[in-house]
């Protein structure tokens, strides 16, 4: 079962992350009972049947617009976006979004090439699971990993998890 940091903690986890080879037409697939992440297309799909169920994701390519889900988000428990390369930096941005213009408040998951030296950065982004590939990081390198998100007690910069930079937070002496 892999594990993942979630909301400040390691957990392990059974939910799949389906992936469709050139094969499979979302249209066609059955999906099996459990907690399960959708692509966007067996998404769009399948709306009418998945909406609403429970343990169900639905993740997005780097690609792929998170305007696109948001006529969908009340039925939607979490969404994962994934990294194709830790040097594809177009979830962040997606993270940022979901939490800021589009309210979303459910459950954020990076996927895909998340490095450990980005993990902070995520949760600063609005991603409040973080799910390296499996085989990545042994247990102990993800409970150093999990240490290592308390680094840094206050950030000086504004993000989705402190919205008033360092600056406007600290009391002056004047």
């Amino acid at each position: 079962m892999p594990k993942l940091i979630k909301n400040g903690q390691l957990i392990d986890d059974d939910a799949r992350i389906l992936i469709l080879d050139e094969t499979q037409a979302p249209e066609e697939l059955t999906l099996a009972d459990g907690p399960v992440f959708v692509p966007f297309a067996v998404w769009q799909a399948h709306k009418g049947q998945l909406s609403g169920r429970a343990g169900l994701g639905v993740w997005l390519d780097s690609h792929e617009e998170v305007e696109d889900l948001a006529p969908d988000l009340d039925s939607i428990g979490a969404i994962a976006l994934n990294f194709p390369k830790f040097t594809d930096g177009r979830a962040y941005s997606a993270a940022a979004l979901l939490r800021t213009r589009l309210g979303y408040k459910g459950e954020i998951r990076a996927i895909g090439e998340v490095l450990r030296d980005q993990f902070f950065f995520m949760q600063r982004c609005g991603f409040d699971a973080i799910q390296p590939k499996a085989g990545k990081y042994s247990d102990t390198q993800l409970a150093d990993a999990l240490a290592s998100l308390q680094d840094f007690s206050s950030p000086y910069q504004a993000a989705i998890d402190q919205p008033e930079p360092l600056f406007r937070r600290a009391a002056r002496v004047a």
